[in-house]
């Protein structure tokens, strides 16, 4: 039995993959896929403003809380996940972060990668997550690193929709209906308590993308996911 199709997301906080990619993680699980979740942060200074208000509250619990939201997220979708813990507004990440996912690229072997928004003038550690990403992604495929391990070829990467995309030079270039597995997306959102308020946003974002998606094809898409692309497509003997 071959060994199954691999797939990557680096996400800046515990949440975002949830949000932003649940459906395309879920919909890969579900074909046998290997999906693996880098969280850099559990977004626990800047994204958990529930948690911090409860009496008593530490900076070691909420971490505990938002770590333990995501693993139950990713068990949902079918993925797994790690986590960095490399703090969060403001998120910094030094040469060990890169190495590391250089590594995960070198083991991994992903079919594709997923991460945010070039640009988010609302949260500078979303395009520094999806930076770190790609910087990674090129040292995995350079030869003079770790030159005893073999090099990674050149995974697509695609970009996830920020949260007010028209404010971050980011428009929907490819559609993928994730109409099948929208249960488990809106399951894996129901464990983000500490975020409640993002599950009908993030409801009606898949219900629009759903529309639009019909709108561009042949498909009748209940829900989608929308993605920007870095790098060309490449195909060869159609363009079907």
């Amino acid at each position: 039995m071959s060994d199954p199709k691999t797939a990557l997301v680096v996400s800046a906080h515990s949440a975002d993959f949830v949000w932003r990619a649940g459906g395309a993680i879920a919909l890969h699980a579900s074909q046998g896929w290997r999906v693996h979740i880098v969280c850099l942060s559990f977004g626990e200074r800047g994204e958990s403003a529930k948690l911090w208000r409860q009496p008593g509250m530490t900076m070691e619990k909420v971490k505990t809380d938002r770590r333990a939201e995501a693993q139950e997220a990713a068990n949902i979708l079918g993925a797994s996940v790690e986590f960095l813990d490399i703090g969060d507004y403001p998120m910094r990440a030094d040469l060990d972060v890169v190495f590391h996912l250089a590594k995960v690229y070198r083991e991994l072997r992903p079919s594709f990668v997923l991460s945010h928004s070039l640009k988010d003038p609302y949260n500078f550690d979303h395009p520094l997550a999806t930076h770190v990403a790609q910087e990674a992604r090129v040292v995995a495929q350079a030869h003079g690193h770790e030159p005893q391990v073999p090099v990674i070829g050149a995974p697509p990467v695609f970009l996830f929709e920020p949260h007010q995309p028209e404010q971050c030079e980011w428009k929907p270039e490819l559609f993928l209906d994730i109409t099948p597995v929208w249960e488990k997306k809106r399951a894996a959102f129901e464990t983000m308590r500490a975020q409640e308020h993002l599950w009908e946003y993030y409801t009606r974002v898949g219900l629009q993308r759903g529309a639009q998606a019909t709108r561009n094809s042949d498909f009748k898409i209940a829900y989608a996911e929308a993605f920007q692309r870095v790098f060309p497509h490449v195909t060869q003997g159609t363009l079907a």
